[in-house]
């Protein structure tokens, strides 16, 4: 018997990538094919029209308020942007110094608002979500708007629309099986055209429309204008799966989590000029 590789799934573009990786090697994956296939990963990761997102050597903020997978956010644009830097910071200061913003989150939204609010962080992503690249991330979308079903707490309605929970009566999947809350896993993002003429988003640039990512939530955001409508998923019903207006974009899903096409979009949110 061959080598065996073990192969971590983040590492290559998807499951479908690894089979034929182990297809092509009879039944195990060397250490010679595990290492071209993370060039070719990386090469697939590289923007078309030639400006290398590795370039980018900007500052972007990562807010730390005590809430979310900040590491693996980090690590994430690190992996995407080496010449930048990533700063993982509580400080108002960093936050408003920053060239770009990251502001992931998971967990409930009162505790996420509680915790941005006595760390003294709330005027500083405001502030960011009015003036700088803005990327916000499952709970870090849902901030954004108003109120929630969530503990009946209100976002920092920085754009209009509400947060429902999933309705149980619409958790019903195409073959009548009942779909569980939390929507958890892998799912289809249809992009939309939103305020784009007609065109997708800058963030979606090289990836495929319904491509899938990986998604933790019970509820979702309903924007009020539609035109903030990026990119859509459907589980039970269809729901808002990112959102852009202007110098913001984000996002429910997790692009840390989403293999590559997450960190395509994490490299293109580096290079965006809105």
């Amino acid at each position: 018997m061959g080598a065996i590789c073990l192969v971590p799934f983040g590492l290559l573009p998807n499951a479908a990538s690894a089979l034929s990786l182990v297809s092509s090697r009879g039944m195990a994956i060397d250490f010679d094919s595990f290492r071209a296939a993370i060039r070719i990963w990386q090469q697939r990761i590289t923007p078309i029209n030639g400006e290398h997102a590795l370039a980018m050597s900007c500052t972007v903020a990562v807010v730390d308020y005590g809430m979310g997978n900040l590491r693996s956010v980090a690590k994430a644009i690190e992996h995407v942007a080496p010449e930048g830097r990533v700063l993982v910071t509580s400080s108002a200061t960093d936050i408003a110094n920053a060239d770009r913003v990251v502001v992931p989150g998971q967990g409930a939204m009162p505790d996420c608002m509680h915790e941005l609010e006595i760390r003294g962080l709330r005027d500083a992503v405001l502030r960011a979500a009015r003036t700088q690249p803005f990327l916000g991330i499952c709970v870090g979308l849902q901030m954004l708007f108003g109120l929630a079903e969530e503990g009946g707490v209100m976002g920092l309605e920085v754009l209009p629309g509400r947060v429902p929970h999933f309705p149980r009566e619409a958790m019903v999947g195409p073959d009548g099986a009942r779909l569980k809350v939390p929507h958890m896993g892998w799912n289809e993002v249809h992009q939309m055209p939103a305020g784009h003429e007609g065109t997708a988003h800058p963030l979606w640039a090289g990836i495929a429309d319904g491509s899938r990512f990986y998604f933790v939530h019970s509820y979702y955001v309903e924007p009020a204008l539609p035109e903030l409508i990026a990119g859509s998923t459907n589980y039970g019903i269809p729901f808002t799966s990112a959102v852009e207006r202007d110098n913001i974009f984000a996002v429910q899903f997790h692009p840390e989590k989403s293999a590559r096409d997450g960190l395509a979009l994490l490299a293109n949110f580096m290079r965006w000029k809105p």
